[in-house]
């Protein structure tokens, strides 16, 4: 059974990827996605949006990374895949689930997902246009605002020959809103042979047992749980091998922010580092009551001096 990092835009770049994967428990990471419009992209953005081409397309703890891909038009899309393979990435994943208004309204994500054929048809460009050993993933929701497409979906995927497909278990105009369907997954699986991974609502080990049990999947992803508990990923892990679950706690977690805040700083400015971190001060803070005072003191500093000051005094 391997686990997945979600590749959730504007929240786990190369500084998040290295940080949790550093903690362990995670199997395979995915990029931020990477807009292709009617471009090839130069070899630097593609460096920019995943450093770990550098590293074998690798985290520094040895997790493989693929290369996220979303845009409307096949060709653009292969073309751009052959190039991420080219600079040495591991696979590449196609994007049909962003629900962003923006992303939508420009051919993208989730939009898609109101045509089969579109979807086939990028699924199968981009595959014919990379080695057949390199995998070649898409990621889903149920539909665009009507679950019951999801089965054509699918199928189409799989016509396509996708070697995965990711599905994120509501539907576009659902967004985050609880509870993630995934009784949606048997019946997908009863009409497709393609390899499925559930995504969607694991906040926790329970949650997860859970999601086994309807899903029956092999591999599972997990996004916003992980930011709410970094720990998730090793807890799943140890309770999968019978062995005692380390508790999530904020004494175990805080130590994690003064070093998030140097690794932002460094790989884009310390202005971003303040940005990343009270991003992920909120989202710990949802689940650890202990983190929300230290959230609430934290979001009204703007200057990252007096910003990593204040971290390194609370959280060191």
């Amino acid at each position: 059974m391997k686990l997945f990092l979600a590749p959730m835009e504007g929240v786990v770049d190369w500084v998040m990827r290295d940080t949790l994967t550093r903690i362990g428990g995670i199997d395979q990471c995915v990029t931020e996605f990477l807009r292709v419009t009617d471009k090839l992209h130069p070899e630097s953005v593609f460096y920019k949006n995943c450093p770990e081409l550098k590293t074998g397309s690798r985290t520094r703890w040895g997790t493989p990374v693929f290369v996220q891909l979303l845009g409307g038009h096949a060709e653009p899309l292969a073309l751009n895949a052959q190039r991420a393979v080219k600079l040495g990435a591991l696979g590449v994943d196609l994007n049909f689930g962003c629900p962003a208004k923006t992303v939508n309204r420009h051919d993208g994500g989730a939009s898609l997902l109101k045509s089969c054929d579109r979807v086939f048809k990028i699924v199968d460009t981009v595959r014919k246009a990379v080695p057949a050993e390199v995998p070649v993933t898409a990621k889903i929701r149920l539909g665009f605002d009507d679950p019951t497409k999801c089965i054509e979906i699918a199928q189409a995927v799989e016509e396509a020959n996708a070697t995965w497909l990711t599905i994120h278990c509501r539907t576009k105009t659902d967004g985050y809103k609880p509870p993630a369907y995934w009784e949606w997954i048997p019946k997908i699986k009863e009409k497709t042979k393609v390899k499925i991974i559930a995504n969607g609502e694991i906040w926790n080990v329970g949650d997860f047992n859970r999601c086994v049990e309807v899903t029956d999947c092999q591999d599972y992803m997990i996004g916003r749980g992980v930011m709410s508990n970094p720990f998730i990923f090793r807890q799943i892990k140890q309770s999968l091998n019978q062995e005692p679950v380390e508790e999530m706690t904020w004494e175990r977690a805080k130590p994690l922010l003064p070093q998030f805040f140097e690794a932002s700083t460094l790989y884009i400015n310390d202005y971003f580092a303040v940005s990343r971190s009270k991003q992920w001060l909120r989202a710990l803070s949802l689940k650890c009551v202990e983190a929300k005072p230290v959230f609430d003191e934290l979001k009204i500093i703007k200057k990252p001096i007096e910003f990593r000051a204040t971290l390194e005094k609370l959280c060191l």
